[in-house]
C-alpha cells in the first residue's frame, strides 16, 4: 500500500471546496474541469481528500449512505498546528481547542460543513 484518499460524499461540493480552502486546501482535479462538479480532489501538503456529490452516485452503490456526516474522524498530522489554529478559529466549528494530550500531541477538533470530524495533531516537542 502506498496512500490512503479518502472519497467523501457530500451534499454541496462547491461549499466543501470553500469549506477546505479556509485550511488551507487547494483544488487540483475536477470532473467534470469546468461546470457543475460531481468530483473533486484537494490536496494540503501529502494530505489528499476526494469529495463526490450523493447525487452523481444514482444507483451505482446504494450502500452509501445518503445522509452527511457520521461516526468518521479523519485524524491529521500536520506541522504549525497554532498557526492553523489561530487562522481558522473564528472561520469554522471548533469542538474542542487546542489541546496537550497524555500522549503528547497537541490537538485541535473541528466539525467540517457536511458534519465529518477532523482532528488536526502536531507532535510538538
Amino acid at each position: 500500500m502506498e496512500s490512503l484518499s479518502p472519497n467523501l460524499f457530500v451534499k454541496d461540493i462547491n461549499e466543501t471546496i470553500e469549506f477546505y480552502k479556509t485550511l488551507g486546501f487547494n483544488l487540483v482535479m475536477t470532473v467534470p474541469e469546468t461546470g457543475d462538479f460531481v468530483w473533486v480532489m484537494m490536496t494540503c501538503g501529502s494530505v489528499s481528500f476526494m469529495f463526490q456529490t450523493f447525487a452523481s452516485l444514482g444507483d451505482t452503490l446504494p450502500d452509501v449512505s445518503r445522509t452527511g456526516g457520521g461516526s468518521l474522524l479523519l485524524y491529521i498530522k500536520l506541522k504549525n498546528i497554532r498557526s492553523l489554529f489561530d487562522s481558522v478559529k473564528d472561520k469554522i466549528t471548533v469542538l474542542q481547542g487546542l489541546e496537550k494530550t497524555f500522549y503528547g500531541a497537541t490537538e485541535f477538533s473541528i466539525k467540517d460543513n457536511n458534519g465529518f470530524l477532523l482532528t488536526f495533531a502536531e507532535d510538538e516537542q
